[in-house]
């Protein structure tokens, strides 16, 4: 959705805050089909084995580039369109629900696939984040619902006709309350969402007390209802509609084989929709069971547009571990300083080490929330609504916040340590410059990630020099990280290691790998390293490797054979 002002996009938020409410206080909690014709069997699909061109999806389809009325490919700035919704055959209704929100005209990509849609067709779309992805999806699956043949009063379970598959509880959260906005006259149609993190039996109530023509879900709850919940398998032979959002996170996140025993579960004769930011090769892979052979390829990212927005200015710092924090705190009071309604978001590697970092910036007493996967859901959707419409605050966070995830107004964007790749790196600035808004990102590394940077070559990423040492500020730091409980550096420390031990060009080099990690133990302030059980070692493969303090532990096979002797 577009707004044509600040008001506008305000009421919005502010619908979205009250749907988000209702749905944590409802008690959700957190976590295609028909083969075509000359598609592989379902269990062939693998991106290692299948020889896919970079530049063409999967099945080769028509694509279908946004141009303007001169026939000059949109920029990214140019995420909006001068098309109003009022000029597609839309329900009164649906209209009303758009005009209450504040909107009138198009993002782009809601003008390109709208009317491929509602002909009927499938879609691979591929557009930027923060240009109205979300919309795009569920304003035709709406008016899918709205063709299908009334049920009967008796019928007290009536079938699902749209399932939207969402790959973080965030976003699934956050395409729930867009539909209930839109759904907002539409008072025969119900929605849920439904996410791991809770009693299956909760969401199980939920649904039986509350019929729904629209399903939002992760995909691992899913397939727990698809599994436990009595009638529910039925009811998904219902669907009409089969989305799925941000595709390529789905495929990233390792639910290949969930997504592809949801398509499964549902009917082979449906529509479905492919929508994400990226269009890698495992998102041509599932092409091939999620789609229809005749399906449309709608690329909204022009060539030579880049995939970041223009208007995001990119930096990276090369520091010394030892640096890092009093960077990130000279760095904010900069920011802030020359930001009077600053938001801030600064994406960490591990879940531990976010709530390392949101520790310490509490010592310095900044105003910061964290969100992470080791929290509550309950707690994640309240800070995530009170990020979403405050200002002058700071959110540290994991990748759950990475993608889709819509925070207005957010000036900056700092990545703390490796990302995972490109994509990731391209995701977490996403959350900054939307909606054709400015903002900014900044990348710190270590001198041994610096690899990374080959990989985003072709982004307008510029190095930035660091600033002189301010030995103030380092000593503030210093004094925070002492008051910061030992329980946190220690998992942040194991958490660290374990991430690092994961990238395979850190990994190589375990002895390195080692003095790398004991090097951000002293930048936590720990003069010996924290120890770790050797079990844990183990699995991590790194039993016998210098530098390491191991704490008390056993190892299965050697006790087990102690025992015997004894």
């Amino acid at each position: 959705m577009t707004s044509d002002g600040p008001s506008s996009g305000k009421k919005r938020r502010e619908i979205r805050a009250k749907n988000l409410k209702k749905l944590a206080g409802s008690g959700v909690e957190s976590g295609n089909k028909r083969v075509p014709k000359r598609a592989r069997p379902v269990d062939v699909i693998d991106v290692d084995v299948i020889d896919v061109d970079d530049d063409e999806p999967l099945v080769k389809k028509v694509a279908i580039t946004v141009e303007d009325a001169d026939n000059k490919p949109k920029t990214s700035d140019s995420y909006l369109s001068k098309t109003r919704f009022d000029q597609f055959p839309l329900s009164p209704w649906s209209l009303k629900g758009i005009q209450d929100a504040g909107f009138k005209t198009m993002t782009v990509v809601q003008e390109a696939t709208l009317p491929i849609i509602l002909k009927g067709k499938d879609v691979l779309a591929k557009a930027k984040t923060g240009t109205g992805k979300t919309v795009a999806f569920l304003l035709p699956s709406i008016e899918a619902v709205l063709k299908c043949p009334p049920v009967s009063r008796d019928n007290r379970q009536p079938p699902i006709n749209v399932l939207v598959v969402c790959p973080t509880r965030e976003l699934a959260y956050q395409a729930g309350a867009e539909a209930r906005i839109l759904l907002k006259y539409h008072k025969s149609i119900g929605v849920e969402v439904v996410i791991g993190g809770t009693k299956l039996s909760s969401e199980q109530n939920r649904m039986r007390m509350n019929p729904c023509q629209m399903l939002v879900a992760t995909p691992g709850r899913l397939i727990d209802h698809i599994n436990n919940t009595i009638g529910f398998a039925t009811k998904l032979k219902g669907v009409k509609v089969l989305v799925l959002d941000e595709a390529d996170h789905l495929l990233d996140m390792g639910f290949r084989k969930d997504i592809v025993k949801i398509i499964s579960a549902v009917p082979k004769q449906r529509q479905s929709f492919l929508f994400s930011a990226t269009v890698s090769e495992g998102v041509r892979q599932i092409c091939h069971v999620a789609l229809k052979q005749d399906h449309e390829f709608v690329n909204c990212v022009q060539e030579g547009s880049g995939e970041t927005h223009q208007k995001v200015s990119q930096m990276y710092m090369i520091a010394s571990l030892d640096r890092h924090f009093s960077l990130i705190y000279a760095l904010l009071k900069k920011h802030i300083a020359e930001n009077l309604d600053y938001k801030v978001i600064i994406f960490c590697t591990t879940a531990m080490i976010t709530r390392l970092v949101a520790d310490l910036l509490g010592q310095l007493s900044l105003n910061v929330r964290e969100i992470h996967s080791r929290k509550p859901q309950s707690y994640r959707t309240r800070v995530s609504d009170e990020f979403r419409k405050k200002k002058s605050i700071i959110l540290v966070t994991s990748d759950v916040s990475a993608r889709g995830v819509d925070y207005p107004d957010v000036s900056l964007v700092v990545q703390m340590g490796l990302p995972s790749d490109r994509e990731q790196y391209i995701h977490r600035l996403g959350r900054t410059g939307r909606k054709g808004k400015e903002g900014e990102g900044v990348l710190l590394l270590g001198p041994w990630e610096e690899y990374f940077l080959s990989s985003v070559k072709d982004l307008p990423i510029t190095k930035s020099a660091l600033p002189p040492i301010d030995h103030e500020a380092v000593n503030k730091v210093r004094k925070a990280l002492s008051q910061v409980e030992m329980t946190n550096k220690e998992a942040a420390y194991q958490a660290w290691l374990g991430y690092y031990k994961s990238q395979k060009r850190i990994a190589r080099d375990t002895t390195r790998l080692v003095e790398l990690a004991n090097e951000f133990s002293r930048s936590m302030g720990l003069d010996t390293p924290p120890a770790i059980p050797i079990n844990i070692l183990g699995k991590m493969g790194l039993k016998n490797v210098p530098g390491l303090t191991v704490a008390p532990g056993f190892e299965k096979k050697k006790w087990k054979r102690d025992y015997r002797s004894k």
